[in-house]
């Protein structure tokens, strides 16, 4: 017998139901409340990096370990082929960033995958008032 009908049975459905509720309702503000917290940890980090000119940094290094490594000149690459296929008249610019970002991540070697994340780390490392 499932279990909704055997709490229907010996009414306990009644009872029960608010505190399940209630167990919810608990554990959703747990989870909102760190959400919260790992949003703002986030908006600090980044106002950080605003701030001393690090984000501006890393973007111009992820550009130019991009360029160097050849992922700009294969994803246009697969942009032209992507139009091709379709056909100009066909492809919105919305499709064309369908149809190109997953193989625009693959293509991000893991040393710059790796390099980033380190160099944020170490920024933080650095400026540890956060």
């Amino acid at each position: 017998m499932p279990l909704i009908k055997l709490f229907q049975k010996h009414k306990l459905f009644d009872f029960c139901v608010p505190f399940i509720n209630h167990l919810r309702s608990r554990q959703l503000k747990s989870v909102v409340s760190k959400m919260n917290k790992d949003e703002q940890l986030r908006a600090a980090i980044n106002q950080k990096l605003i701030e001393t000119g690090e984000r501006e940094r890393l973007k111009e290094l992820l550009r130019a370990k991009l360029i160097e490594c050849g992922w700009k000149d294969q994803l246009k690459a697969h942009c032209k082929e992507v139009i091709k296929e379709k056909g100009l008249e066909h492809v919105t610019v919305d499709d064309l960033v369908a149809e190109i970002t997953p193989k625009g991540r693959a293509l991000v070697p893991d040393s710059v995958k790796k390099e980033l994340p380190q160099r944020i780390r170490t920024f933080l490392a650095q400026h540890a008032s956060l």
